[in-house]
């Protein structure tokens, strides 16, 4: 019998694991707008590492694979090495042993498809396609191309008034994105690079923390053009219009049909993540933009007639959002004590919270619907609170922190159960959720693999009420007898947010793209805003008295991000009020001197580099 050794302590296999999580974190922070040919040779080359050499088609085909790929960019190719590279990647796809060389392969074969034009481009013209270069990547990836190296480093220097003029160069609602922006500025932060993402959120954070949006002035507006739009839909796409549009000079008239304004912000988003005094900062604020009236508890499209608004306005946004939940479509879907999470949400929007005592409640769903309605029903004092979703808990949409949150709040998840029937008493009532078992399967479009039934009997899920957050629709009806046309479920537009065949009348935000995150909504409003001043025959040019400092010398040091907490759960999901505790002043600065500055130094420096 042969001898067995226990490896070093310090082996080189355990010290090349120091250097697999730096390459890990480069992967993570890859710049936005990168060659995605230089991406491809990347990813192809680590393939070409990994391999263990054994079999021909991965050991000798990927480096020549690689080469190939190589000349074209040198602008050293013609034509015909597409064909080549074609017939290659799928001689090794179909004859490689392992995952390494028929995956490697298969998204080059991908990549020709997906990037022809680039591929095209760089034979032809040695070049990248015009939209290629390297961006700041918080910026960027930020949908409202908001100033975000410079915003930090007025937090820096505590000048929080000028970080919130700033933030309202791009974003109206910087108290709403500080409160629940899903922060994709932060997924390719280069900071990772060195340790972790600057919080970004939890910086905004601070700043609306210790400068009210509302008290902080807004620009002056341009002169009145005499100009009147009328804005249909008070939600965050509608406010971000209606605010631009304001500061252009022209006359604004929101029709909102609830008794504030604020949409899904107000009446889909739980006072314990987003205290409605904080919304109405906000909303304060963009009333004194410029010349700006509400009609509130407007029903447009029944008690308004729409052609009557039209015929009044030199332009029209609509801008309705989402307002209704979808149902599902399973025996006794109309049982008593079956609700819409959205209704629900909106209900206790308008104050009227209801008392679930004693109840069991289940909730059908994954995203941050599902979590806000579980959470709700602690808080209503419900006995226990299920969640009910038919892929994993690593497929749900919600945010991560979210779906932590109401776990320690006491939610218990059920996944990989697919809703099937419901169960109700003589009074018609359900009593029970019946399930039934999934597995998963192949990856979908998405990215995420299919559930599919398991060869398990259902399962029978007591409960008093069952709250259904499967999705969002717009009440749609009159838009479409004015003449809007719908595709897949929402208004169809262009590019430009013109909606199709109706000259002057603009739509965007929830109800022309679908169910979306908060600062999508603002960038949707930001982008129908302007092109309204150039329907208009306009091009205003909106300035900013604030600037960002110069930047200081970079701080490379390995240091922790400094993440927001909650109150306990234990006392938490017993009422309403905020969950997150507010940064420090010592959190604060020594986050704000995280950042790398991008915007100045690496690619910030380049001509284009900064998205305007």
């Amino acid at each position: 019998m042969s001898k067995i050794y226990l490896a070093p302590r310090n082996s080189s296999v355990k010290k090349l694991g120091r250097f697999w999580i730096k390459l890990e974190n480069k992967i993570k922070s890859y710049p936005p707008g990168a060659c995605p040919l230089t991406v491809q040779l990347s990813l192809l080359n680590l393939s070409i590492n990994q391999t263990c050499g054994k079999c021909v088609p991965c050991r000798d085909g990927l480096p020549q694979l690689a080469a190939l790929l190589q000349k074209i960019l040198d602008g050293d190719a013609d034509m015909d090495i597409l064909n080549e590279m074609k017939k290659l990647a799928e001689f090794i796809r179909d004859s490689a042993d392992c995952a390494i060389g028929y995956q490697a392969a298969d998204d080059v074969l991908q990549g020709l498809e997906t990037f022809k034009d680039e591929y095209i481009s760089h034979i032809d013209q040695h070049l990248c396609l015009s939209d290629v270069g390297q961006k700041v990547p918080c910026i960027h990836l930020c949908p409202a191309h908001v100033d975000i190296p410079g915003y930090i480093a007025l937090v820096g220097e505590k000048d929080y008034a000028g970080a919130i003029e700033l933030i309202r160069k791009d974003n109206p609602l910087p108290t709403a994105c500080a409160m629940i922006c899903e922060h994709p500025c932060e997924e390719r932060c280069r900071r990772r690079m060195l340790d972790d993402a600057v919080n970004i959120r939890g910086l905004k954070k601070y700043a609306v923390d210790h400068a009210a949006a509302d008290k902080v002035p807004v620009p002056k507006a341009s002169p009145s053009t005499g100009k009147k739009i009328a804005v249909i839909g008070g939600g965050p796409a509608g406010l971000t219009c209606a605010y631009y549009l304001a500061l252009m000079g022209h006359s604004v008239t929101i029709y909102e049909r609830h008794k504030k304004l604020g949409g899904m912000l107000r009446y889909g988003i739980p006072n314990y993540r987003f205290p409605k005094d904080r919304l109405d900062e906000d909303i304060n604020a963009i009333l004194k933009a410029g010349d700006i009236k509400v009609e509130y508890e407007s029903l447009v499209g029944t008690t308004v007639p729409l052609h009557q608004i039209r015929d009044r306005y030199d332009a029209m946004f609509v801008s309705i959002g989402a307002q209704t939940g979808k149902t599902l479509r399973i025996d006794n879907i109309n049982a008593g004590n079956v609700i819409s999470a959205v209704e629900m949400l909106d209900h206790i929007g308008n104050g009227n919270i209801p008392d679930y005592t004693g109840k069991n409640v289940v909730v059908i769903g994954g995203g941050n619907v599902t979590m806000d309605a579980a959470r709700s029903a602690v808080r209503c004092n419900a006995k226990d609170v299920r969640v009910v979703y038919r892929r994993r808990q690593d497929d749900m949409t919600a945010l991560k922190s979210e779906i932590e949150s109401a776990i320690m709040e006491g939610v218990e998840i059920l996944t990989l159960l697919a809703p099937k029937a419901i169960e109700k008493d003589e009074a018609g009532n359900c009593i029970a959720l019946w399930a039934q078992p999934q597995m998963v399967s192949s990856y979908d479009k998405g990215g995420r693999p299919s559930p599919i039934d398991a060869k398990k009997d259902p399962l029978r899920i007591p409960c008093d009420i069952i709250l259904v957050a499967v999705g969002q629709d717009i009440v749609s009806a009159p838009f479409e007898e004015f003449g809007m046309t719908m595709e897949k479920g929402a208004f169809a537009a262009g590019l430009d947010t013109a909606a199709c065949g109706m000259p002057g009348v603009f739509t965007s935000g929830d109800c022309a793209t679908g169910p979306a995150t908060a600062i999508q909504a603002i960038a949707a409003g930001k982008v129908a805003a302007r092109n309204i001043d150039d329907y208009l025959g306009y091009n205003h040019k909106l300035n900013c008295s604030t600037s960002a400092p110069e930047p200081k010398e970079n701080n490379r040091i390995q240091t922790g991000r400094s993440n927001i907490t909650e109150r306990p759960a234990y006392i938490r999901k017993h009422d309403f009020e905020a969950v997150e505790n507010p940064l420090t002043l010592e959190e604060a600065m020594q986050e704000a001197g995280r950042c790398l500055r991008c915007d100045h130094f690496g690619c910030g420096v380049l001509k284009g580099g900064r998205d305007e």
